[in-house]
């Protein structure tokens, strides 16, 4: 009989073969299960030792429901479904894995950067319809221009390794908990939100959402961006006023976006981001590479074998 029991709580990765052999090394079963609401989770998974977390929602209540819970590891970097406060309360380890897809994040940035700056995506479209000969118009080169990074983590600081080369005009930084120094080391400069967003050409956010960034991408914000800005966001839905957005692009306040992560995911068959051209859309799919589902998977199952085993998660975050 296995001495743990550690449920996934929400089916999204299919395979489990990496993770139950991490878990079974201390005497560990994994159980999958799928659960949609937060009576499900409470119901399913009070029982269990360690939890694997996707996008079931954990909020206080729910955590507080907890019987046994005594760790739980979210598949990401985020952890914006879950409240830190109450695991601390009920002290349930909480941990993520906030390393493993820098770069494939920074990877799907720069794809929908040159998406967006030649219009690959319209371009295949039209070509498919028969039509040639498309034009120019706000399509343009990348060499002279100015990047904004908003957020200089892991994934913004990769990004900017790698247009390093590009012969960019300038890069600009907006991250208030970053030293100046290093942002000045690493050949950017530092800013505030209103001048990276004036000033840039291209603005890519590398943002997690917190009540800090709720929407911080709103109309005021849009309104501050040049007409031929193009806007890249990989990091969370949340930290844009959707409606504010459309609008941008309908009317052409801003000229193009690519963007990962959505308000609400999968995209409803209505929204108007569906029928704009002006815009390239991928589905939250920054982190989904081999080699990133790959060490995302060890790392959130080896955060549970820690606290199973008698230590503390590597990647803790509510510490206590």
């Amino acid at each position: 009989m296995p001495e743990f029991t550690v449920m996934v709580t929400d089916d999204r990765h299919g395979d489990y073969s990496i993770e139950e052999n991490i878990l079974r090394d201390c005497g560990a079963a994994l159980e999958v299960k799928n659960c949609r609401t937060e009576e499900d989770v409470i119901r399913i998974c009070k029982k269990a030792d360690g939890l694997l977390l996707d996008l079931a929602p954990m909020p206080a209540r729910v955590v507080m429901a907890m019987e046994k819970v005594r760790v739980i590891s979210r598949y990401g970097v985020g952890y914006d479904n879950v409240d830190p406060e109450a695991c601390t309360r009920k002290k349930i380890y909480l941990a993520n894995v906030p390393d493993y897809c820098e770069e494939d994040v920074s990877d799907l940035a720069l794809a929908h950067i040159f998406c967006s700056l030649r219009q690959i995506v319209l371009k295949d479209k039209l070509i498919r319809q028969g039509k040639w000969n498309l034009g120019r118009e706000n399509i343009f080169r990348i060499k002279g221009k100015t990047l904004s990074i908003i957020g200089y983590g892991r994934s913004g600081r990769c990004l900017h390794r790698k247009v390093s080369a590009l012969g960019l005009g300038e890069v600009l930084v907006c991250d208030p908990y970053v030293d100046p120094a290093l942002i000045e080391k690493n050949g950017a400069k530092p800013v505030n939100l209103s001048e990276a967003l004036s000033k840039a050409d291209i603005v890519t956010l590398h943002i997690p959402l917190t009540k800090e960034t709720d929407k911080i991408m709103n109309a005021d914000a849009f309104g501050r961006m040049k007409k031929t800005a193009v806007f890249v966001n990989t990091s969370r839905g949340g930290v844009l006023d959707h409606q504010a957005l459309v609008k941008a692009l309908q009317t052409k306040q801003i000229a193009f976006a690519g963007l990962d992560n959505h308000h609400v995911e999968p995209l409803p068959g209505d929204d108007p981001l569906l029928t704009l051209d002006n815009c390239v859309l991928t589905d939250h799919t920054g982190f989904n590479t081999q080699e990133g589902v790959r060490e995302l998977k060890t790392k959130v199952a080896e955060n549970v074998k820690a606290v199973l085993t008698g230590g503390v998660p590597r990647y803790w975050i509510n510490t206590f």
